[in-house]
């Protein structure tokens, strides 16, 4: 006789297992479409969401500020300033509050690339890959990412605190 525990435990297991394989792949798929929408004008599904997260603080951001908001590690942000500084997307500069830390702030240039050539074809984006969502779905949707990502955090937490790290 079959162990129903067993039974639902597995079916539980490979449900997650689906569940985490498929946001996986839309991860990588909104890295490469994502990408191939803005690259005409200069832009990475990373960089595009440097500039996202800068077109809310004018004033600039923190390296480290900005490496928790995207939740990336400093080390790849750094990496990712660099070739915006280069590309005239952002700037950097030590903060005046505290000179061991340094500002970013998109240039007049990004801002412009963002507000006036990136925005109507992010727009455009959303609208295809959201193609056939109810604004309930999406809310659905964005409810369920959310607690997902609340229970990651958690996880990141632990395993930083485990191994002396602190979360990205």
């Amino acid at each position: 006789m079959e162990n129903p525990k067993f039974k639902r435990d597995h079916a539980k297991s490979e449900l997650a297992n689906r569940l985490f394989f498929r946001l996986y792949q839309c991860a990588n798929m909104l890295h490469k479409t994502g990408s191939r929408a803005v690259e005409s004008e200069g832009l990475t599904t990373q960089q595009w969401a440097v500039l996202g997260a800068l077109s809310r603080e004018p004033a600039g951001m923190s390296i480290g500020a900005l490496a928790r908001y995207l939740m990336m590690s400093r080390q790849n942000l750094a990496g990712l300033i660099s070739r915006m500084e280069r590309e005239g997307h952002v700037s950097s500069a030590p903060d005046g509050r505290d000179r061991r830390s340094r500002l970013v702030a998109m240039t007049q240039a990004g801002r412009h690339t963002w507000e006036h050539a990136a925005q109507v074809k992010i727009e455009a984006y959303y609208a295809q890959a959201l193609e056939g969502f109810s604004v309930s779905d999406q809310v659905h949707a964005l409810h369920y990412l959310l607690k997902l990502l609340d229970n990651m955090q958690r996880i990141d937490a632990a395993q930083g605190a485990a191994e002396g790290d602190e979360p990205a």
